[in-house]
């Protein structure tokens, strides 16, 4: 599903290694930013000498409220000066301009000439007298496709012999629902269970079928194209599975039992399927979560729940939109990247969530970043002299501090931590929530502060960076919120460094040659291949 935009030039860029705030960047980093010290920083920094208020300039300037998310910034490797020179690096790289391309529908993804409308998935419906838009007709497809994925998910909610939702998917088809799912179970309506199936092996699959009755299974079957390799044969293996299951007369209920988020209605249709909902071009697929993609949360937090989901990230949008830069929270945070991608040379970042329910938080973020910006070419093709994307790892605190929080702390390597914290819980067992806060206040001290009075074993080097984004509850708008600060965030850093974060030409390659290979496994036909390949194969058919 296309739209046709009536939109001018894109505007000019320049990369940042060609700006002169680069250049002062490089000089600030080696006559201060090599060697501050957050301890320093905060001690120097006294407001209230009478109340000992260590470092509470420091934390006005360095945190900020955004809509749902509050975060403190006052812990990272940065002054004001290093701030202000990103600040001016965003200006001379055009980085508002290319903001502003994004959101005027113009095709900043340059390798494919797409727009980049993810925002349009959340944005409300034009009122008569508004300002005609150039994306206005696909905003109408947007919420004439929302309107029935909604009134699709109740008509599913309302339906007690449904009790199994199966979404079949992988990638940005799985990742966000998943995540997304299990991070507003609280939310979710009783009596229906869950379930997503992304990876080729079959042991997946076959572990989630044997907890299903078919009678009462539903079946998402979620690929823009219905061609997606791994995709397809877990949903031909389920259908086979369903007509096995139900016996006579099983064709007839695919229909019921079966639907599809597509766009390829023709291959939807061959498979059985006649309930499909679609969604477009400028829509990538980790940035697909809010547009029919996530119709398993719609039916998990019903219509209401994921409408509310959509306003937090409208919100966010427009304060990434409209927010002047020192004070715009995905701007601050996608520059803090650059600066310790480019210049400290931190290559990977952690994320420590301290909310259970947000454990696949940081396999979603893998996603949305590395596939986005892992390139190693700018917008013209030309290789780059600096680096992109860092490694983005992590698990749930407070597990992570008893497995690889003792790397973070006295590790040979700086990683930069980013917290992610909830003030309410939603339970109410009594102890465990204040326990939990003060376990990520606590890392975050220990990293910055480290321990400096004990040698050997005991030493902790300190001045460790992290940041910590808090909301005050996990509701659908927060978490809302919350994707869209981190998807604005990737589009900053993906910018300054003038690359296209909305391609992804990096996964294709070993899918052509799966294909070559999976014929060789069945004929054991090795002719050309290299010695390692060929030796593999053979070993397994052997």
């Amino acid at each position: 599903m296309t739209a046709a935009l009536n939109v001018g030039a894109l505007p000019a860029t320049t990369r940042c290694d060609r700006t002169p705030a680069w250049t002062d960047l490089q000089a600030h980093f080696a006559a201060a930013g090599k060697g501050f010290d957050l301890r320093q920083a905060f001690s120097v920094d006294v407001l209230d000498a009478a109340k000992d208020n260590l470092g509470a300039q420091r934390f006005a300037n360095f945190s900020q409220q955004a809509p749902h998310v509050f975060a403190d910034l006052s812990k990272n490797l940065i002054d004001e000066q290093a701030e202000s020179l990103l600040q001016k690096l965003a200006q001379q790289c055009g980085l508002e301009a290319h903001r502003d391309a994004m959101f005027a529908g113009q095709p900043i993804n340059t390798t494919e000439q797409r727009a980049v409308m993810h925002f349009l998935l959340r944005q409300p419906a034009q009122q008569v007298g508004d300002k005609p838009q150039p994306w206005h007709d696909a905003l109408a497809q947007v919420h004439s496709t929302l309107s029935s994925m909604l009134a699709y998910a109740e008509q599913v909610r309302a339906d007690e012999s449904i009790t199994d939702i199966v979404n079949i998917g992988i990638g940005g088809s799985d990742l966000g629902p998943q995540m997304a799912v299990l991070a507003l179970a609280e939310f979710s309506i009783p009596g229906k269970r869950f379930h997503f199936v992304s990876n080729v092996d079959g042991h997946e699959l076959a572990g989630v079928l044997s907890q299903l009755d078919a009678n009462k299974t539903l079946f998402l079957v979620a690929s823009k194209t219905f061609t997606t390799p791994e995709t397809m044969i877990n949903a031909l293996s389920a259908k086979r599975w369903f007509e096995a299951q139900i016996g006579v007369g099983a064709a007839s209920k695919i229909a019921r039992h079966f639907a599809a988020l597509t766009t390829n209605l023709a291959g939807a249709q061959a498979f059985g399927i006649s309930t499909t909902f679609g969604f477009w071009d400028w829509v990538g697929g980790r940035y697909s979560l809010m547009s029919a993609i996530g119709l398993p949360l719609a039916i998990s937090i019903g219509a209401a729940g994921f409408k509310e989901f959509l306003a937090g990230a409208h919100a966010m949008d427009e304060h990434f939109r409209t927010a002047p830069a020192a004070r715009n929270l995905p701007i601050r945070l996608g520059l803090l990247d650059v600066w310790y991608r480019n210049f400290h040379g931190f290559s990977s970042r952690s994320l420590a969530p301290y909310h259970s329910a947000l454990q696949r938080l940081p396999a979603y973020l893998q996603q949305l970043e590395m596939e986005s910006n892992g390139k190693r070419v700018d917008r013209s093709g030309a290789a780059l002299p600096y680096g992109t994307a860092p490694v983005l790892w992590g698990e749930p605190g407070s597990n992570g501090q008893h497995a690889y929080f003792q790397m973070l702390h006295q590790g040979t390597d700086v990683v930069p931590l980013e917290f992610v914290a909830v003030k309410n819980a939603s339970h109410s067992l009594p102890g465990h929530h204040e326990k939990l806060l003060a376990n990520v206040l606590a890392q975050a001290q220990a990293l910055m502060l480290g321990q400096s009075d004990a040698g050997g074993h005991r030493h902790f080097p300190g001045n460790r960076p992290s940041t910590l984004l808090l909301l005050d509850e996990l509701t659908p708008a927060s978490l809302g919120a919350l994707i869209a600060l981190q998807e604005h965030r990737v589009f900053v850093s993906g910018a300054i460094w003038s690359i296209n974060s909305f391609d992804q030409w990096g996964v294709e390659l070993g899918k052509v040659l799966a294909k070559d290979v999976e014929a060789r496994l069945a004929s054991g036909d090795v002719n050309g291949l290299d010695a390692s390949t060929a030796g593999m194969l053979q070993k397994m058919r052997a």
